[in-house]
């Protein structure tokens, strides 16, 4: 696979569908959130499948298998460390709007780098409903703005 989920895919609750066992599918879920320590690639993907832990469905695990067939096929790719690089903080933020099905809420992802180094970052649901794109994008960028604050004060 070239990507960890398919283009334009909307997960969810599929309420139809065959259910699979719940410990497999946690399981198989675990184990990419560990991955995602150092393939940060997979952060977006693995959180999408990890809302549907309470009742997975085939539809579910078919995504994370996915996600499996996309890390065998390209096992090299990670976070690099140079060594002279220089220490400026930067951070890159987005969020799709109302791209959960359920109860609409957006998609937010930031990441945070010192030099050209990736040090921190994170893709998760908002936790209010935006009434459009602008304004997932802020709630988006508010919440990136005091991760680097944060980070700001550590340094």
């Amino acid at each position: 696979m070239k990507t960890p989920i398919a283009t334009g895919v909307k997960l969810d609750s599929d309420l139809s569908g065959k259910s699979v066992d719940v410990k497999t599918y946690r399981g198989m879920i675990g184990s990419l959130i560990y991955l995602t320590a150092s393939r940060s690639d997979i952060m977006f993907a693995t959180c999408l499948c990890a809302r549907y832990q309470a009742n997975p469905k085939e539809s579910h695990l078919s995504a994370v298998k996915r996600i499996f067939r996309y890390l065998i096929g390209i096992p090299y790719l990670g976070l690099w460390y140079p060594k002279l690089s220089s220490f400026d903080l930067t951070a890159y933020t987005d969020a799709d709007h109302a791209g959960c099905k359920l109860d609409r809420k957006s998609t937010s992802g930031c990441c945070q780098l010192l030099g050209n180094k990736l040090v921190s970052w994170t893709s998760n649901k908002q936790n209010c409903v935006s009434t459009s794109t602008a304004e997932a994008k802020y709630v988006a960028a508010a919440s990136c703005c005091s991760q680097v604050i944060w980070m700001q004060t550590q340094l």
